[in-house]
């Protein structure tokens, strides 16, 4: 039987760089293995097919014979005349974050004696409306894994580490696996040095020989201005050291904003309340407005109903991109019925409700309509 096109059999053009033919070869390694299609043959023999082509293509010099000669480059026991070997191929970042097994646990990209970034490590704290509107500085403690200052993360008492001799200091070792009828080669972790490459004849008695150590730091945390629930501040450097030096992780610190008794806020703009007499709604006034920053003087007109809503420009929170502007604060106003009349107040309330008549509630004119209008 004729054997297909490599290129076709990738699916990429005959121009492809390096980077797209193994990207599609990763993808189509992943959809044809014999452990995602467990018994069927159809899917064996593509997965078979899809190697052959990858091990001529990602070889430069293979693959120029290929788009000299085509098959015919390889009859006489190359690696496309059914002698295909998969020895030279490791599988290991292909397939270890699919099948998690022990041998495919990352290539060798991924050596744990090569230096790894630290972890971050997330913190949160608690600030008041107020300070998340304006900003505050905030002093913190937490722990951290920190390189152990004794032994300055070797992990040897006296410094000292020698090369492991199972791994040659890689960390790693190749060994061969059958998978699906197949050998393939790929990485396992060193048993003997535990993946760091050195073996460590006298531990540090303070790291036990990890060569890190939990250590508590205390450090002051700008809190920026107009900074809402649950922002987040990243705080480079401060999170955990990291292994074999490499660089430390962030210190990631979320903001917790406590609620307000009387404002709510939404954006930069913050929202209230505010109760007037009904004699204010309907004379309009001069009235008390609450703000972060204490209370303002607003005049409200006259037959203000419940409801209505004003601004205050610029009383609101800090922008964060500038702190220089502001949100606006708005509020509405909220008509309180009296309670609790005498005999006199009650008195006067009946002579003005006589003298208004029906005429200053236009409202409840146009509501009574309406209701009619649905009654014929």
């Amino acid at each position: 039987m004729a054997k297909r096109d490599y290129y076709e059999v990738l699916g990429v053009d005959r121009s492809a760089d390096e980077d797209t033919i193994k990207k599609a070869y990763r993808k189509l390694a992943k959809k044809y293995h014999p452990d995602m299609n467990p018994g069927n043959s159809d899917a064996e023999t593509k997965f078979k097919e899809v190697n052959e082509a990858y091990a001529i293509l990602s070889d430069s010099e293979k693959r120029s014979a290929y788009d000299n000669y085509g098959h015919a480059a390889f009859e006489n026991g190359g690696a496309g005349a059914g002698g295909f070997d998969m020895g030279d191929i490791d599988l290991g970042d292909i397939f270890g974050s699919m099948f998690g097994f022990g041998g495919f646990g990352g290539s060798s990209q991924r050596r744990k004696n090569a230096p790894r970034r630290g972890e971050d490590i997330g913190y949160a704290i608690s600030v008041t409306f107020e300070e998340a509107a304006f900003g505050v500085k905030k002093e913190m403690e937490f722990s951290r894994i920190a390189r152990c200052s004794d032994c300055n993360g070797s992990g040897s008492k006296d410094g000292k580490t020698e090369t492991c001799s199972s791994c040659g200091g890689t960390g790693q070792r190749r060994v061969m696996q059958r998978l699906g009828g197949m050998s393939f080669q790929s990485t396992v972790t060193c048993e003997a040095c535990r993946g760091t490459g050195k073996i460590i004849k006298e531990p540090c008695p303070k790291c036990r020989g990890n060569g890190m150590t939990k250590q508590q730091k205390k450090i002051t945390v700008t809190v920026p201005a107009g900074i809402d629930n649950g922002g987040r501040i990243a705080i480079r450097g401060m999170g955990n050291d990291g292994a074999n030096g490499g660089p430390a992780g962030d210190l990631i610190v979320e903001v917790r904003v406590k609620n307000h008794n009387l404002f709510d806020r939404r954006g930069y703009d913050i929202y209230c309340d505010v109760p007037i007499t009904v004699a204010e709604a309907t004379l309009g006034a001069e009235i008390d407005v609450p703000t972060l920053e204490g209370s303002k003087k607003f005049t409200i007109p006259e037959g203000t109903q419940t409801g209505t809503s004003f601004s205050l420009r610029g009383c609101g929170a800090c922008r964060l991109e500038n702190p220089d502007r502001r949100g606006d604060l708005i509020f509405t106003v909220v008509v309180e019925t009296p309670k609790g009349l005498t005999s006199k107040q009650r008195e006067l309330m009946r002579q003005f409700a006589e003298a208004c008549g029906e005429s200053n509630y236009g409202k409840k004119q146009r509501f009574f309509r309406k209701n009619k209008k649905n009654e014929d």
